[in-house]
């Protein structure tokens, strides 16, 4: 293992520079179509870091600008609000209010270590055509100018859909995939729901489920496109023209479920923490339809779960931070997707995140050290490691257009990838 006091990251010439719109990237999978060719080379070129008050909203970055929600105090009362940031500067081009801070969830420090939260947006908004989506935490869904802030739509769930929150209210995004925005959170008969990105209008609505803090993700297995929910049910596929039920898999619910289902081919695996576990399923082809069959399954805490950082697959194999409570001393791990076993770990992450970057994972542990690491199941290899970062980040790196965006419970910062 390298342990580098610092870190420049070059961009590889053939490597095609990138925005990362949503939560988990363009193709719900966390993995960027640029690669990183690793070098100590001393400092890495800060192009700017700025406040960001409280919360755990992470970065996305399109049409050379960034996307977060802070919390902020507008006339004594704590709200909401997305901000748009100049991608080469950080300097704030409009501030959008959304709804109150009423998280319900305990206070407390933001260092890296503890298991106390405190209270801010959990949410991240998602990009597309000139338009950025947030769903907040009392499930306002919003629909800005990209340009300006200003609202084109909104919908209040609760009062339009008989939405039904969660403990500690929403921490999901929304999915923009194709025409349509997905979310859930509605009441009986309609708690998965899709509306045209464009108008607002209500595509369609389904189900009777109730929300986790997990954000939907897209996929396409056997050919067949989908949107996957991981509601306190379990799965649920569907069409995502009609809301037509694809398959399902039940998977019990504790407290929170936050991290998303995670595709491999054929496969799906999810996980969640409060001594639930994790388990996959192999999805297969039944006459005209798809069918669901559970693989393996691990209850408890130990070794494989996700409290809520979402594993990305590459391979055959899940790369990502996992354990529960495991603040400060987490592991990263090496899982094989098809039967759930440790191939390796490294501790000392906790409940961070990582993206992945052709064969080069991007890690971010909860002290706001970035770490590289191979994507390869022969053992735990670490090339760099700086820190770039105070406060607690219980968010997710990104990679757009040659930088590196992070940011914390305090602040966030953009480094500058090496041409």
């Amino acid at each position: 293992m390298k342990t580098a006091l610092a870190l420049t990251i070059a961009v590889t010439a053939h490597s095609a520079a990138a925005d990362w719109p949503q939560y988990h990237g363009t193709q719900s999978d966390k993995i960027s179509t640029e690669k990183i060719a690793d070098q100590d080379w001393g400092t890495p070129k800060q192009l700017w870091k700025i406040e960001t008050p409280t919360g755990f909203s992470s970065f996305v970055v399109a049409d050379d600008q960034a996307y977060t929600i802070v919390r902020r105090s507008l006339e004594g009362i704590d709200r909401e609000v997305c901000i748009a940031l100049d991608a080469d500067t950080g300097k704030e081009l409009w501030a959008a209010t959304l709804g109150l801070t009423r998280y319900g969830h305990d206070g407390g420090n933001s260092g890296a270590s503890g298991n106390k939260g405190g209270d801010g947006p959990r949410s991240t908004p998602s990009f597309d055509d000139g338009k950025v989506y947030v769903l907040d935490s009392d499930l306002g869904l919003f629909c800005l100018d990209a340009k300006t802030g200003k609202e084109i739509w909104s919908h209040d769930l609760i009062k339009d859909f008989n939405g039904r929150n969660i403990k500690w209210n929403n921490a999901a995004s929304p999915l923009v995939e194709g025409d349509h925005v997905y979310v859930a959170g509605g009441g009986k008969g309609e708690s998965l729901l899709a509306f045209e990105k464009k108008s607002g209008k209500l595509a369609w609505k389904s189900g009777d489920h109730l929300m986790t803090h997990a954000t939907p993700i897209a996929a396409k297995i056997h050919g067949v496109p989908q949107i996957i929910f991981f509601t306190q049910d379990g799965l649920i596929a569907v069409e995502p023209d009609s809301g037509k039920q694809l398959w399902d898999y039940e998977f019990p619910f504790k407290v929170s479920t936050a991290a998303s289902p995670v595709v491999s081919g054929d496969i799906v695996y999810c996980a969640a923490g409060y001594g639930v576990g994790s388990g996959a399923v192999k999805i297969s082809k039944s006459g005209a339809g798809l069918e669901a069959e559970e693989i393996w399954r691990l209850e408890g805490n130990e070794p494989v779960t996700n409290h809520w950082a979402t594993p990305l697959a590459k391979d055959g194999y899940l790369y990502g931070m996992f354990g529960f409570k495991k603040y400060g001393d987490g592991p990263v791990m090496c899982v094989e997707i098809a039967t759930g076993d440790v191939i390796w770990e490294e501790k000392g992450f906790g409940p961070g995140n990582l993206v992945l970057a052709g064969d080069t994972l991007v890690a971010l542990s909860d002290a706001g050290e970035l770490v590289l690491i191979a994507a390869k199941p022969d053992g735990y290899e670490e090339s760099a490691r700086v820190k770039v970062i105070g406060g607690k980040c219980w968010s997710t790196p990104v990679i757009a257009n040659g930088r590196i965006y992070a940011r914390s419970t305090t602040e966030g910062v953009c480094i500058e990838l090496a041409k």
